[in-house]
C-alpha cells in the first residue's frame, strides 16, 4: 500500500525555512515507495523515527532505505524498540549507510538542534519477548534516558527531538522545553474508525497519541507498514510527514 502525505507548517521562528520528511516503523516495507514520496515532498533533510529495523533477522531493507535517503540528503535516524532487537553493533551497521544515528545524542542542523531519544528497552529485547505471552505489549514501556532528556532540553535553540515512543511524551517530554517531538511506534492504532486508533503498545486500548499534530508540539506519525505483523491495518493509509517550519 502507497503511502499518502500529511503536510505540517509551524511558525516558529527561524531565520530560515527549513523542511523535514518523517518516516517511522519502516518494518521491512518496500523503500521505493516511501522514496518517492520525500523525493515529492521537496524536503531539506529525512528524519527516522525508529523501527526501520525489524528484528534480530530481518533488517536489510531498513539498512537499505537509510542508504539510499543518505544518498539523497541528510538523514536522521534514532533507536526504537525494534532496533532493541537487533543483537549486532547497531551503529556499526548503520554507519556505512552515511544516515546519522542520534542514541541520546544531538546534533545541530540548519539552525535547528536535533535530537534522538532512545527507546527505554534493553538490547536483546526481541529475545526477552520471544518468551512472554502476547500480554507483554500491555506493559509500561521501559523508560527513557532522562539524563539526556534534560541535557538535550536545556540546549539553547529550536529542540527537534525524534522519540520513537508517544507515551513517553506527556510523562517525561510536555514538562520541558523541547519545541517539537516526533514519534511513531503506535502505528496509527491498527485499526481506525471515526479518526480514533484501537490500539497501541505502551499505551493500550483506544490510545491518545496515534496519528498527527498534538498540542502542537508532538507529532505521531502513522509508520510506513509491517509485512510481518499478523494484524493488518484498517482504515489507517502508511503516513508520510512532511514539516515545514518557519
Amino acid at each position: 500500500m502507497n503511502p499518502i502525505t500529511e503536510k505540517y507548517t509551524l511558525a516558529v521562528g527561524l531565520p530560515r525555512a527549513m523542511t523535514f520528511a518523517f518516516v517511522s516503523d519502516l518494518h521491512d516495507c518496500d523503500n521505493a515507495p516511501v522514496l518517492q514520496a520525500i523525493e515529492k515532498s521537496g524536503a531539506d533533510a529525512v528524519l527516522v523515527g525508529g523501527d526501520f529495523i525489524h528484528n534480530d533477522e530481518i533488517y536489510r531493507r531498513g539498512v537499505e532505505f537509510l542508504a539510499q535517503s543518505a544518498a539523497r540528503r541528510k538523514t536522521f535516524c534514532c533507536i526504537g524498540n525494534h532496533e532493541r532487537h537487533y543483537m549486532g553493533d547497531l551503529a556499526a551497521l548503520i554507519a556505512p549507510t552515511g544516515a546519522v544515528l542520534l542514541d541520546n545524542q544531538a546534533v545541530e542542523y540548519g539552525g535547528i538542534v536535533i535530537g534522538g531519544l532512545s527507546s527505554g528497552y534493553a538490547v536483546g529485547h526481541a529475545q526477552i519477548s520471544k518468551r512472554k505471552s502476547p500480554l507483554w505489549r500491555l506493559r509500561p514501556t521501559p523508560p527513557p534516558d532522562l539524563d539526556f532528556l534534560n541535557r538535550f532540553s536545556a540546549l539553547k535553540g529550536y529542540k527537534l527531538l525524534l522519540c520513537h515512543h508517544p507515551e513517553y511524551w506527556a510523562r517525561y517530554i510536555k514538562p520541558l522545553p523541547v519545541d517539537l517531538t516526533l514519534s511513531g511506534h503506535a502505528h496509527g492504532g491498527q485499526w481506525r474508525f471515526f479518526g480514533r486508533g484501537v490500539f497501541a503498545p505502551g499505551q493500550g486500548i483506544f490510545p491518545r497519541y496515534t496519528s498527527g499534530l498534538y498540542h502542537g508540539r508532538l507529532l505521531v506519525g502513522r509508520g510506513l507498514g509491517n509485512p510481518h505483523h499478523r494484524v493488518p491495518r484498517i482504515n489507517n493509509r502508511p503516513m508520510v510527514a512532511v514539516i515545514k517550519l518557519k
